[in-house]
This record gives C-alpha cells, sequence and structure tokens, in this order.
C-alpha cells in the first residue's frame, strides 16, 4: 500500500468535476484529503499534471473506488469536509478562513499571512501564502481568541486531535515568535490539544524559548533542501540564513522540545540529488530531528505552479533510503506529538517505516546524553581501569564530536571523534567505552563504525586512535592496522593504529 501512496501523490487521481479541494497556501497545498486502507494521504487532484495521471476515482453505489487505468485498485474514503466549517465568528468570519483541517485529524492555520520575504521579492518559490489571503480565502492575522474558538470547535465537533500553527516570516525576522506563543497558549488554555509550532529560525534562538513557556509540544524548524545552489534558487532567505544556523536552531529545539519532537521539510523534486536528501536526513536524525521528505507540491500562483512533482520510482527509492536511516537513528513519525510529520498526509514516508533497531547510535544530542557519556567514561576510565585519577576529560573534549550508543531508551556506552588537523584531514578517536554489562551487544564496534562513517563523511583522509594492547584484535578485526609499535600510553601498553575508511559503505 506505501507503494500506491507514493504513486497517487506524484501522479494525482482525476475526480469528476464537483469534488473540489485546496487550492493555495504555504505549503503542499493543492489536493484533497483521502483515506487510502485507513491512511490519510492529501493527493493532488486539479493541477495540470493529473490530466495524464493512470488513477481515477469512480463513485458506484454511494461508496468511492481507486482505478488505474480501468483496473480496479481499492476502495478510498474522503475526508468530508469538516462541521466546524459552517460556523462564523460574532464578526461573520467563517471558522474556515481562520484554521483548515488537514488530512483527517490536524488542524491548521498560518497565523500571520504575509511574510517579509514577499515584500522584499525574495519569496520562496514553493510558497502561494500570500495567493490565499489575495483571493480572500483566509485573513492576515488569525487573533489567539480567534484561533482558540475555532480549536474548540473542531476538536468537539469534528475529533481534531493536534494544532499546527504557522507563520510568514515577520517584519523584523523573529518578530513573530511572540505572537505566535500568544496563540498557542489561547488553544492549549480552550482546547488543550497537543500544538506544533512552525517557524524559520530566528537571529536570536532566545525566542524559541518562549514557545516552550507557551505549551507548545513539538516544532517545525524548516530547511527544505540540503543542496546549497537549490535553495539559494528556490529559498533565498533560507539560504543566506545558512545551515550552521539552522543546525544551532535545531540543536536548540532539541533542547528544549526533546529528541523526536523537532522536525524539518526536506522537498523533493526541487533539482537536488538523492544523496543530497539522503545525507541531509542522517544529518537531522543524528541530532533527534525527523526529516519529513515530502514530493514537491506545486501550489498554484506560486512561482513553481508549472512544475510536476517527482516521478513515483525517485520518490520510491527515497522513502526506501530515508527509512532505513530512521530506523538505524531511532527517530520515528509516530513519536511526534503535533504537526505535519504526526498527520503524515503530505508524505508517504511514515509508511515505508519499519521498528527502529533495538541498537542505535549517534551523536549525544543534548546535555543529559552527554552527561551520561561522560558518567560511563569516568566509570570505565577512572574506577575500572584506573587509567585516570580523578577524571579522563582533557582539552579535547569540548571540540569533540561524542558518540553515544543506546539500547532500550538507555545509553551503553560512547566514543569521541575530533580533528587533530585540519590541514591534513587527520581525526582522531578515543574513550570508547561500553558499560560492563552491556559488552556482548555489539555496542562497541557499532560505536567504531559509526565513527568511521562520521569522520569520511567531514572529510576524513586519516583517522587514528591509541588502542590498549588487550583491545587490539578487536580493532583489527574492525579493519584497523598497527602504525607504531606497543608503547606506553597514560601509563600503559597502547598501540596507535589507523582505521581503513575504505570499509565504510557509501550511500546512494
Amino acid at each position: 500500500m506505501h507503494h500506491l501512496i507514493t504513486e497517487i501523490q506524484s501522479l494525482g487521481i482525476r475526480v469528476h468535476g464537483g469534488m473540489a479541494g485546496r487550492r493555495g497556501g504555504a505549503g503542499p497545498a493543492e489536493g484533497r484529503a483521502f483515506i487510502v486502507d485507513g491512511v490519510p494521504v492529501s493527493v493532488p487532484i486539479a493541477a495540470g499534471y493529473v490530466a495524464d495521471s493512470p488513477f481515477f476515482l469512480k463513485e458506484i453505489n454511494s461508496k468511492y473506488k481507486l482505478f488505474k487505468n480501468d483496473k480496479a485498485v481499492c476502495n478510498v474514503k474522503i475526508v468530508p469536509e469538516p462541521e466546524f466549517y459552517g460556523k462564523t465568528t460574532k464578526d461573520d468570519i467563517p471558522f474556515r478562513q481562520i484554521a483548515l483541517l488537514h488530512g483527517k485529524d490536524c488542524l491548521a492555520t498560518t497565523v500571520l499571512q504575509q511574510c517579509v520575504h514577499w515584500k522584499q521579492n525574495n519569496k520562496c518559490s514553493f510558497c502561494a501564502t500570500e495567493v490565499s489571503l489575495a483571493g480572500k480565502q483566509t485573513i492576515a492575522r488569525k487573533k489567539p481568541a480567534q484561533l482558540a474558538m475555532v480549536a474548540k470547535a473542531a476538536r468537539k465537533m469534528d475529533g481534531v486531535t493536534h494544532m499546527v500553527l504557522t507563520s510568514g516570516t515577520g517584519d523584523p525576522p523573529g518578530s513573530e515568535i511572540p505572537y505566535l506563543a500568544q496563540c498557542a497558549r489561547a488553544i492549549k488554555a480552550s482546547a488543550d490539544m497537543p500544538v506544533q509550532v512552525q517557524i524559520a529560525p530566528p537571529p536570536d534562538l532566545e525566542l524559541i524559548d518562549e514557545l516552550k513557556d507557551a505549551g507548545v509540544e513539538s516544532i517545525g524548524i524548516h530547511i527544505e533542501s540540503f543542496d546549497a545552489d537549490i535553495l539559494s534558487k528556490i529559498a533565498p532567505a533560507k539560504a543566506k540564513t545558512g545551515l550552521n544556523h539552522y543546525e544551532k536552531a535545531w540543536k536548540k529545539a532539541v533542547e528544549l522540545f526533546g529528541v523526536n519532537q523537532v522536525s524539518s521539510f526536506i522537498i523533493a523534486g526541487l533539482g537536488e540529488s538523492a544523496t543530497s536528501i539522503a545525507w541531509g536526513s542522517e544529518f537531522l536524525t543524528d541530532l533527534g530531528v525527523y526529516p519529513f521528505v515530502v514530493p514537491l507540491r506545486p501550489i498554484p500562483g506560486s512561482k513553481l505552479e508549472k512544475a510536476a512533482p517527482p516521478h513515483p520510482d525517485i520518490m520510491k527509492q527515497l522513502y526506501e533510503a530515508v527509512s532505513k536511516i530512521l530506523q538505524a537513528k531511532g527517530i520515528a513519525a509516530d513519536k511526534i506529538k503535533a504537526g505535519c510529520a504526526r498527520c503524515g498526509a503530505c508524505s508517504a514516508l511514515s509508511s515505508y517505516e519499519e521498528k527502529t533497531n533495538d541498537l542505535i547510535c549517534h551523536s549525544a544530542r543534548n546535555r543529559f546524553e552527554k552527561s551520561e557519556a561522560f558518567k560511563i567514561r569516568k566509570e570505565i576510565f577512572v574506577h575500572e581501569q584506573g587509567l585516570f585519577n580523578q577524571s579522563d576529560m582533557d582539552e579535547n573534549d569540548p571540540g569533540s564530536i561524542h558518540l553515544v550508543a543506546r539500547q532500550k531508551e538507555k545509553i551503553i556506552g560512547t566514543v569521541r571523534i575530533y580533528i587533530e588537523d585540519t590541514l591534513s584531514d587527520h581525526w582522531i578517536g578515543g574513550r570508547l567505552a561500553v558499560k560492563k554489562e552491556f559488552r556482548t551487544t555489539r555496542a562497541g564496534s557499532a560505536l567504531v563504525k559509526e565513527a568511521m562513517k562520521r569522520v569520511k563523511k567531514k572529510g576524513c583522509r586519516l583517522f587514528t586512535a591509541h588502542i590498549q594492547e588487550k583491545n587490539i584484535p578487536f580493532f583489527l578485526k574492525l579493519g584497523w592496522k598497527p602504525m607504531e609499535p606497543v608503547k606506553p600510553h597514560f601509563g600503559h601498553p597502547h598501540q596507535k593504529m589507523q582505521a581503513n575508511l575504505d570499509l565504510v559503505p557509501e550511500d546512494i
């Protein structure tokens, strides 16, 4: 069924002329929500390319059946227009101009429908947020009381379970965040449902604290593409922000909201390579961020309105690759409390996901995980082995990447890597430590392999470590080679060894 969802999201479904769908907005918007095998799926129905789709819908005995090239595929349900759409505020604003139903149980709204990047002629090519405003499909500024009223009605009348608040970027950028926090507070007080807020990373990242203080459970910080050239053409304001600032924002958000409660859209079909999407997805998941990979959905009124989504075969390959990354890093859509990735209607990714691995390795994603890593190191190198008197921490720790191994939500091991010489691309590994009771779990080899993979991705040409004499056979089995004879190191016999980075598998 996941392949079918992929196909209809790329090709669309031909429907009878009387069926309407959403036609504008800030994200993957044009289309209609269907239920396919119990899964909510947002599908294009009105874009020009849909006329060539092999999929069409027939109503038979008051039920809808999906056909492909005249062959019946499956029954589908159409998500009905919600009851709350029929209500209006006291000043006669239709509820549907304040918030819309996405998927089957997600309420979504663009709180501030105007964006400074539109005013500066620097808008994202896939966005049509101000087109909706010009067409009077919405209002420019939703008030907290209005949003609270609509959220309460949508929960009571239509079973909505979570809500998404997004916004155009304010003038100056970041000024929209306090208002989003104010709106979130009102919604939480009235409807008491999980809320995700989607923002651009503000210049002052401390503003994100206001969203956490308002009770927001999840946050979306969307980069859209990890191809720098593509991003500069498609979303120049995002490109100007830069990956480094995005990374700081994601790390800050993970610290505040937790692992798996931060997400980022990655749009496939902008001209990037599959490798770029896979690289970006692994980069995000290692930080604890969910990569919400979606096919490009050209929106009427946007600069890309005449484009077409990527071919289904491309999306299938991407989803399969990213699902393996999610599995290896312990990230999953069903753990997200609110937002687009929890809704999942605009992507087939969640239907490709498999149970996460029992043993996973990733960077220490927050202060707690780093603290656990240092505790394990002290337990082994100070108390168990006596290599150090009080602490094994040194001047290399602040600049190191600290990797951890996790089993059943418990940190059981760690290793650090750091660059020794930027000119020669020489990286050094060390402080490999696994708790005594978990040394039969393969955590040690998993950490070494993760370290090798990580340094290779960073352009490393020489990866070395000083290995305790008793551990030399273990590293030989992993393909490492001696560089020097065994010598005293910290008063104990060690051998300097070099990793064979050719053993690290290539990504797609």
